[in-house]
């Protein structure tokens, strides 16, 4: 048994969302019609009480067209250091958007209005750039899963409606939030500017994320997805999968969260884990004493027929999701606890 914990990104289509991709009616999606891409974005932007959608490729791709529509060359980004936009997208906000970056450091990576404050610049000051946006991200990544509260964000829109900035969310994992407050997806949709939502993540679809935001705002990020070669045909294989996520794989990740606060309980138990961040979601990171490179750990793990990554010099990071099961926690007990010695550990 492989137990592949390395992300959310790893799941299989089930049968019955294979079901669905075979069985989608298709066109051209860079011609407007193919139903089935239609339909899901409709969904999409209904769920959120939003205008528009745009069925993309990835969850990069949909950011890096939010960060790209929202401003112009030589305006400042203000986004939180350990960002998925700034650690993880290959510097698109200076490529794609001829755009700075001012880098927050706030709590596991979730921004604050005070701390906001302090990055907007004086528009009058000719020797800065113009603070344009401001990007979240929900759940935070690099935050070990943590995740914004409506009236947290509320707080910040109020912050971006005082000076004048647009607010976008990389919801990536943003039901893993949801299903854990409970809070509506139309509160959402109120607060953001636009709304990046990934489907092959948590969700378990094999490729896609939705761009949501005002009519124009997706208009202008359509014409911007065909510049950067993102247009593509008979895409509602790929929308199928999106719609029967979004109707049967948003509640089941309790499940998720239920098994990674599990291996967390696992964890807590190993002589060489020193430190757990809180599991607030399906993300479990934890740290290793200084004797113990991260990398030397994940692949000893791997003789073991577990699969992680890195997350730092002593970090690890685990995933569960959706091929994740109860008989693979289990498993995965009887492989950590079970041994003379711990992998690396002396």
């Amino acid at each position: 048994m492989i137990i592949d914990l390395r992300s959310d990104t790893v799941t299989h289509p089930t049968p019955a969302m294979r079901e669905a991709m075979f069985t989608a009616p298709l066109g051209d999606d860079v011609l407007g019609d193919d139903p089935t891409v239609n339909a899901l974005e409709a969904k999409a932007a209904s769920l959120f009480g939003m205008e528009a959608a745009l069925f993309c490729a990835s969850g990069t791709l949909t950011n890096q067209l939010a960060i790209r529509t929202h401003t112009r060359p030589g305006d400042d980004v203000i986004c939180d250091y350990l960002s998925h936009v700034y650690q993880y997208e290959g510097g698109g906000i200076s490529v794609n958007a001829l755009a700075s970056t001012s880098l927050a450091h706030g709590e596991r990576g979730k921004l604050t209005p005070d701390l906001i404050r302090e990055y907007i610049y004086n528009p009058t000051d000719s020797h800065k750039p113009l603070s344009r946006l401001v990007v979240l991200e929900n759940t935070v990544n690099k935050g070990g899963g943590c995740y914004y509260t409506v009236p947290e964000v509320a707080a910040i829109r109020q912050v971006c409606n005082e000076n004048g900035l647009i607010l976008h969310l990389d919801g990536a994992r943003l039901f893993n939030a949801l299903v854990e407050t409970g809070e509506p997806t139309t509160a959402y949709g109120q607060l953001f500017d636009s709304i990046s939502i990934c489907l092959s993540k948590g969700l378990g679809c094999p490729v896609g994320s939705l761009l949501l935001g005002k009519s124009d705002f997706i208009r202008q990020a359509r014409r911007f997805r065909k510049l950067m070669g993102g247009g593509w045909r008979q895409a509602g294989f790929l929308a199928a999968a999106g719609i029967y996520a979004l109707d049967h794989h948003v509640d089941r990740l309790k499940l998720d969260h239920a098994r990674a606060r599990k291996i967390g309980a696992i964890l807590e138990r190993l002589p060489e884990v020193v430190e757990i961040l809180p599991i607030d979601t399906n993300i479990v990171i934890f740290r290793l004493p200084e004797t113990i490179l991260a990398t030397d750990y994940v692949q000893q793990l791997e003789t073991k027929g577990i699969r992680a990554i890195t997350f730092g010099k002593h970090l690890v990071r685990f995933v569960t999701h959706l091929d994740f099961t109860d008989e693979m926690v289990a498993e995965m007990e009887n492989i950590l606890t079970a041994r003379a010695a711990p992998p690396g550990f002396s």
